[in-house]
């Protein structure tokens, strides 16, 4: 699903039913598959019986695959890793909105979807908890999916269709607006049998990527939720039939994930080679700073280092020199992502883009990049930033054909100018005096006028600013910003609460401006709604931080969705970046395009990483040898 997550894509298995008489076949087992309930497909369709599912492509891997190619099918299984996370959370549900709950990147490894994701290829996903997926092509109007019978859930119990249904009816209703909005297409989920479930799709909607979205459903016991109510918050785990189970946890300190003996996809070809460790503990800090200081001290053992002062100037202690931490810079295939500070559309004084232009104008990346970053970055300047994806110099004949219909509700400069991409600033002064004076001249023509050197308006409102701070270490970055801007008139302050006052805040789009970074997927699709689309708004707890709400965006998502070719979503997701970005809905910062960790030295990794994913908490291992020599050099 979103930033967040991978997406999930569909296509056919071109390797199957490639004549008169298999087609034949297909379809007669998919009928008996149904019983009473008839398959209702378009007579062009044919039904597609397969292991996995794509949007467009084959499948790398065929229906006899053994394991993935970038796993270690010999991984060494034992021992622990542990990691850090930032926040805090009173809650182990992170399906809903209730509470802060440890993030969903780290629980994930405790729900078995009906699909697993293939890491090397940009929209692939095979059977997990389902063994098969029938669907037809090419109108996708429903998915069946074909339970393994021996999946269980870590109580023994069978991991049945009811509850599949049960799952998809409670996320759809009751869970977070991610899940919602993703799922508002799919019009009703059904179980026909005890191992059967069909999932079927809103008639005159992009059905694209539906089957494979149904197949990313998180799935848990509906006889667990006899007696809870799925909308409180608890830190009571959730059961689930995935490889961990949380074993403890303590509210706002850690949680700790434990490996199932008793695992029943244990040698499933999408499971081989992968969730090697016993346990695995997510120790959380409300200050990065201190989180560094956890990390030296041994709290935790892996580290992936997003601050570039310390990468360049903090890993000088002991145990780097001696060679007991590791420090990798390994790249990192995906789009680099869009990472920025969002404005808050909702309020009126950012109404005018020229404002938000204007304010953006006063961030000096190049300077801080010399002065703060130690040139370690690259400016952002699209939200597919490092793909072939981003929007680049004029519009393309093709994204003309998406843009026309909407002249007049988008800007006109996506006509007449390049792909809008941040000014260069001076990197030897912070205050670059041609770009403010530009950025001045912009606040002025929306009406902001300097008065005894603040900016007002018609009505005598002075222009006040506050960014809200997810801590002490990203002040050195916000406060010569808020200089350039109180150069330009502007009154601009740092709200800094603690980390579950800042989760509430954002949840509740109670803010000026914040920050925050979204990964999206080379195959885009549905989950771009909850970022972008206007029905998420103004749901609360919705990752539509910006509060983004227009028909023209809309309009592009359609096209995004509706892609029938590779091709053909290239040229959408360019025209929806070069919209977004003559918008000025958030100011761009800066990108790596690399993982750079830092680990003790007890861990081993496949040679071949994939490309869309580090893999760290189900890829990696525990190195019993070199944990020995870790051990007798202290």
């Amino acid at each position: 699903m979103t930033t967040y997550y991978r997406n999930y894509s569909l296509q056919m298995d071109k390797l199957m039913f490639q004549n008169l008489f298999q087609k034949l076949v297909a379809v007669l087992f998919s009928i008996c598959l149904v019983g009473v309930h008839p398959i209702l497909a378009d007579e062009t369709d044919e039904i597609i019986t397969s292991h996995g599912i794509s949007v467009f492509g084959d499948l790398k891997y065929n229906e006899n695959f053994q394991h993935f190619d970038y796993v270690n099918p010999d991984a060494p299984k034992g021992g622990n890793m542990s990691v850090w996370g930032f926040g805090t959370f009173d809650s182990l549900n992170p399906f809903i909105v209730k509470g802060n709950s440890i993030h969903i990147y780290y629980l994930r490894i405790a729900f078995d979807t009906l699909m697993a994701e293939s890491d090397d290829e940009p929209d692939s996903s095979y059977g997990l908890l389902a063994k098969s997926i029938t669907y037809p092509e090419p109108s996708r109007s429903w998915a069946i999916f074909d339970l393994r019978e021996e999946a269980r859930f870590s109580d023994g119990s069978p991991v049945t269709a009811d509850d599949v249904v049960f799952s998809f009816e409670m996320l759809k209703t009751k869970g977070t607006p991610a899940y919602r909005l993703s799922f508002e297409n799919i019009e009703k989920a059904e179980a026909l049998s005890d191992t059967q479930v069909k999932f079927s799709f809103r008639e005159g909607h992009q059905t694209r990527d539906l089957p494979v979205l149904a197949g990313s459903i998180p799935v848990f016991s509906k006889a667990h939720f006899d007696n809870r109510n799925f909308e409180d918050s608890s830190l009571e785990p959730i059961l689930a039939s995935g490889p961990y189970v949380v074993e403890k946890a303590d509210a706002g300190q850690f949680a700790q994930l434990h490996r199932r003996d008793d695992y029943w996809g244990a040698d499933l070809p999408v499971n081989k080679g992968r969730f090697n460790y016993d346990t695995i503990k997510v120790v959380y800090y409300t200050d990065y700073t201190t989180a560094f200081e956890g990390f030296k001290g041994g709290d935790y053992d892996f580290r992936e280092e997003y601050y570039s002062k310390l990468w360049t100037t903090g890993y000088d202690f002991p145990e780097i020199e001696n060679g007991r931490i590791t420090r990798e810079i390994i790249p990192d295939g995906r789009p680099s992502g869009a990472q920025g500070y969002w404005f808050n559309l909702r309020r009126e004084k950012f109404a005018d883009p020229r404002v938000r232009e204007a304010i953006a104008m006063a961030f000096n990346f190049e300077w801080s990049n010399k002065t703060l970053f130690y040139d370690a970055y690259k400016r952002t300047d699209s939200f597919w930033e490092n793909s072939y994806l981003q929007a680049e110099g004029l519009s393309s004949e093709g994204e003309l054909l998406l843009l026309e219909p909407l002249r007049g509700q988008i800007p006109e400069t996506v006509f007449t100018e390049p792909a809008f991409t941040p000014p260069q600033s001076d990197p030897d002064k912070l205050a670059d005096r041609r770009i403010l004076r530009k950025a001045g001249a912009l606040l002025d023509e929306a009406g902001w006028i300097l008065e005894e050197g603040q900016r007002v308006n018609a009505e005598g409102e002075k222009l006040e600013i506050q960014f809200l701070s997810e801590g002490e270490s990203s002040h050195r970055i916000i406060t010569p910003f808020i200089e350039n801007l109180q150069t330009l008139g502007i009154k601009a302050s740092i709200n800094s609460p603690d980390a579950a006052q800042v989760q509430n805040l954002e949840k509740n789009f109670d803010f000026d401006i914040t920050s925050r970074r979204y990964s999206f997927s080379l195959t885009p699709g549905q989950s771009l709604r909850s970022i972008f689309g206007s029905a998420s708004a103004e749901l609360t707890g919705s990752y539509n931080i910006a509060g983004v709400s227009s028909p023209a965006i809309d309009t592009l998502l359609d096209a995004v969705e509706s892609a029938e070719t590779r091709d053909d979503l290239t040229i959408a997701v360019q025209a929806l970046d070069r919209v977004l970005r003559s918008m000025h809905i958030w100011v761009p910062s800066w990108y790596s395009g690399t993982h750079r960790v830092a680990y003790r030295n007890i861990y081993s990794r496949p040679e071949n990483l994939p490309p869309y994913d580090l893999g760290e908490m189900y890829l990696w291992w525990y190195d019993e040898e070199k944990a020995k020599i870790y051990e007798e050099a202290e």
